[in-house]
């Protein structure tokens, strides 16, 4: 989003992936919710109007890959450590385990506080370029659109004609920037499976949204398509605690089956150091282990970590590999009901298209 509305005129944005000048001033991101990298590889068949656009590259999402930190990314153009959305569920520090659900949020945490990157949109609209966020209705006023969508001017649509008409009503502007959402593809994939039937019904459909963008938007619009991560299916599960002594020492689990924050009892490094062995020597390179302390230097959320994103990371942080999940014992049977998961740092996961073409 940097290098896209650099093009357009904003000049604290570079353009660091080649964007080029704006054809007209009219430029449209479409984020698929759950659409990897592999997808048109495999699936083709299915997605005409996607194939049929120009790959600009593939992109790396950040850690952990999941929509709520890369959605944040996406918007600041800063890395997790900066923005401090650093999971689909972290705890609250200092609030007596409580954790937040970044999606779902909570009317206790305040979204400006907890996420204080001035976004894209809000620099944007102080240099006079129009930014629209399309999307469900229901996301309108969440505080999670407040934390990381805050300055677009927000058109809810729940019906595909009306995100198209509410669209392409925003393109009639210049300079202007709309972000488009959809999460029909991720839903499918975590309800059935990727290459299911619904799932093969939800990539068509969003392809054939694209070919309505591609038919009807303003001439010269530039759309790009993108997404915020991939998604794996699962081929084992393992309920943390049940048959296995992987609980011992945490009192608090967070972040998601592929992804997960642990904090502890007792808060030493001593502690995290024995826990991370202990899951080491119980599941093997089955996961990637890190202290709070490793995981910093070693660069998991960015180079610039706050001292608010190093306070939300867990004591000990476990990253599934292969098709392992990690469940909640509180949430197993709903966790472990999906079929599709992401938020770990395989290449299904953590890579996405970008996909791009000028209409004419």
């Amino acid at each position: 989003m940097p290098s896209i509305f650099s093009t357009l005129g904003l000049s604290t944005a570079v353009d660091s992936i080649g964007c080029g000048e704006s054809p007209s001033g009219r430029e449209l991101l479409f984020l698929i919710d759950g659409f990897g990298a592999d997808v048109l590889g495999t699936y083709a068949a299915a997605a005409p109007h996607l194939v049929s656009l120009a790959a600009h590259g593939k992109v790396q999402t950040s850690f952990p890959s999941t929509t709520a930190t890369s959605l944040a990314t996406l918007t600041t153009g800063v890395m997790p450590g900066a923005h401090g959305m650093l999971g689909y569920t972290v705890q609250v520090p200092r609030s007596g385990g409580r954790v937040l659900n970044t999606l779902k949020w909570d009317e206790r945490v305040d979204p400006v506080i907890w996420q204080p990157v001035p976004t894209l949109f809000e620099r944007a609209m102080a240099a006079g370029i129009t930014t629209t966020h399309v999307a469900a209705k229901r996301y309108e006023n969440s505080g999670f659109t407040r934390a990381v969508f805050r300055g677009a001017h927000y058109k809810g649509a729940n019906l595909v004609t009306d995100l198209l008409s509410e669209t392409i009503a925003a393109l009639e502007s210049t300079p202007s920037f709309v972000y488009l959402y959809v999460n029909d593809l991720d839903s499918a994939g975590h309800s059935d499976g990727v290459g299911s039937d619904k799932w093969l019904a939800a990539l068509t459909g969003v392809d054939q949204l694209v070919g309505s963008l591609i038919e009807k938007v303003p001439h010269g619009t530039r759309i790009w398509v993108t997404a915020d991560h991939g998604m794996i299916n699962v081929t084992e599960k393992v309920v943390l605690g049940q048959d296995n002594n992987l609980l011992t020492d945490i009192a608090v689990i967070a972040g998601e089956p592929r992804a997960r924050h642990l904090y502890l009892a007792t808060d030493s490094q001593h502690t995290s150091e024995e826990v991370v062995q202990r899951w080491r020597q119980t599941l093997g390179d089955k996961v990637i282990m890190h202290t709070r302390a490793t995981a910093i230097a070693e660069g998991l959320f960015g180079s610039d970590v706050s001292m608010d994103a190093a306070d939300r990371a867990g004591d000990v942080i476990a990253i599934a590999q292969a098709g392992l999940v990690l469940l909640d014992p509180e949430r197993a049977d709903k966790e472990g009901a999906m079929v599709g998961h992401h938020g770990g740092v395989t290449e299904t996961e953590s890579s996405v298209p970008l996909l791009n073409r000028t209409v004419n």
